[in-house]
């Protein structure tokens, strides 16, 4: 019994060090990356929801209107590659804004990211993404009616959860977030989805994928679903994807096919796994077989 006790101590008193240790980390990163979204932004956004919104906006080098695209980083918040993407979406005609959604939060390490994720409340997020869309939709170079939201991980599931709040947006894509199964909540849906996912994505299995897939058929929610066969969570490295070749580039021009779609009022083409040439293929055991990559909880 005496051992039992001691060994009982050596272990609360481990697991207390750790859980000092991890919170210590998230404070020191926080204090010594404190000032890096001011140095990634270039825009301010008033916000009626509170403090003023710290944003990366891309522009095309041609006068608008042009449509615009929300773009809503992943949990590790606000990165230079989020930029990359944007100014790479620019290029294509869109007026981009990455907002900054933890509100001063960017950082490389881990536990900083989950405590991001789990501090921000999903009522605040929106409402700061409804204080983007409101500027976004009132600038002289945008057209209001022509406003897609996307993201990825967490932003992706930000971006599919967002347009069941805001029925003005034009279209959604979703890179490898948090689904939504429910067909009756998916009904809210105010145009096209377009998902992206990778085949050996534990995080998401490609069985809630294709729930997700069915649920938008079910709820008469045009669709465009790709499973990138063999590809872990968080797939799209580049902050350029239209260069960085293979998988990550056909999922980018994927996305760039779809937005000159559905911002255009034209219908989505159907669902596919890339690089699956048999239709058995989507069902097959060996797809079912992830590689572990990552999770919400431990990537963003």
């Amino acid at each position: 019994m005496r051992l039992l006790r001691r060994f009982l101590l050596w272990t609360l008193g481990i697991l207390a060090a750790l859980v000092l240790f991890l919170a210590g980390s998230v404070a020191v990163d926080a204090l010594i990356g404190g000032g890096r979204v001011a140095t990634l932004t270039n825009t301010t956004i008033p916000n009626p929801a509170g403090p003023a919104l710290r944003a990366y906006v891309a522009r095309p080098s041609t006068p608008g209107p042009h449509p615009a695209v929300i773009m809503v980083h992943e949990f590790w918040g606000l990165r230079p590659d989020m930029m990359g993407k944007a100014e790479a979406l620019a290029r294509e005609g869109y007026v981009v804004v990455a907002p900054d959604v933890f509100r001063g939060g960017s950082t490389e390490w881990i536990p900083r990211a989950i405590f991001q994720v789990v501090s921000t409340p999903t009522a605040q997020v929106d409402a700061d993404l409804d204080a983007v869309y409101a500027w976004l939709a009132a600038q002289p170079d945008v057209r209001p009616d022509q406003i897609a939201v996307m993201g990825f991980c967490f932003g992706g599931g930000t971006a599919l959860r967002y347009s069941l709040h805001n029925p003005d947006l034009a279209a959604t894509a979703v890179f490898y977030g948090s689904l939504i199964t429910d067909a009756e909540r998916l009904r809210a849906l105010p145009g096209p989805v377009l998902g992206i996912f990778g085949g050996a994505d534990t995080s998401i299995p490609v069985s809630e994928v294709r729930a997700f897939e069915q649920a938008l058929q079910a709820a008469g929610v045009p669709s465009q679903i790709t499973v990138y066969e063999g590809q872990p969570h968080a797939f799209i490295h580049s902050a350029d994807p239209a260069a960085a070749g293979g998988p990550e580039q056909e999922a980018w021009e994927e996305l760039l096919g779809f937005l000159r779609q559905s911002l255009a009022g034209a219908a989505t083409q159907p669902s596919r796994i890339a690089g699956a040439d048999d239709p058995a293929a989507l069902f097959s055991p060996a797809r079912a077989m992830h590689m572990f990559v990552c999770d919400l909880t431990v990537r963003g």
